[in-house]
């Protein structure tokens, strides 16, 4: 990049790090990012926020959630930033039906003795056996706020995952993953 006045500056190529897309692993007591992380010798962690929310049109529909009629939330929301080497790499936004978690240890994603667990193993405490999952992706430029929470500039573009697991035909969890290109 060269700037009048100030000179050249040559901004060093980022090192490419393998992102694993791999929906499900052996039981290993764990985030599978972290675990990914950890076999590439890099300090990982992450911030999350938990909520009960209604949920929006479009997520229902992945879920298979009824229309509300009572106005009460329906799904737990919880919202992740992942970091390597204290850099930002990868934000989930990640919707649990509510009814299928509430009262059990692992309805807050993030809380109690299941924290730091994957969605698999979580949702085997609870008898639930995840069969399958589906992965659509895309690319598309981060949004203001996306981009905030990644550290890259308004309109950089990025990988997006829409990701559902599944019991058989019953959806348990759906997530949007943006992955920075």
């Amino acid at each position: 990049q060269a700037r009048r006045g100030a000179g050249t500056f040559v901004k060093e190529r980022p090192r490419l790090r393998r992102m694993t897309r791999a929906w499900y692993r052996e039981h290993r007591g764990g985030s599978p990012f972290r675990a990914e992380m950890e076999a590439q010798g890099l300090h990982s962690r992450r911030d999350w926020q938990s909520e009960t929310v209604q949920a929006p049109v479009a997520i229902r529909e992945r879920l298979g959630l009824d229309e509300p009629d009572d106005g009460l939330p329906d799904v737990m929301r919880t919202v992740y930033v992942f970091y390597a080497e204290h850099e930002p790499k990868m934000l989930s936004t990640s919707w649990e039906p509510y009814a299928l978690t509430k009262g059990t240890p692992i309805a807050f994603p993030e809380d109690g003795p299941y924290a730091d667990f994957g969605v698999v193993e979580r949702m085997h405490v609870i008898g639930v056996e995840i069969s399958h999952a589906s992965e659509i992706g895309s690319a598309r430029p981060a949004s203001v706020d996306e981009a905030r929470l990644l550290q890259l500039p308004v309109g950089a573009l990025a990988l997006a995952i829409e990701r559902t697991y599944y019991e058989d035909a019953r959806a348990v969890e759906t997530a949007d993953i943006l992955i920075p290109v």
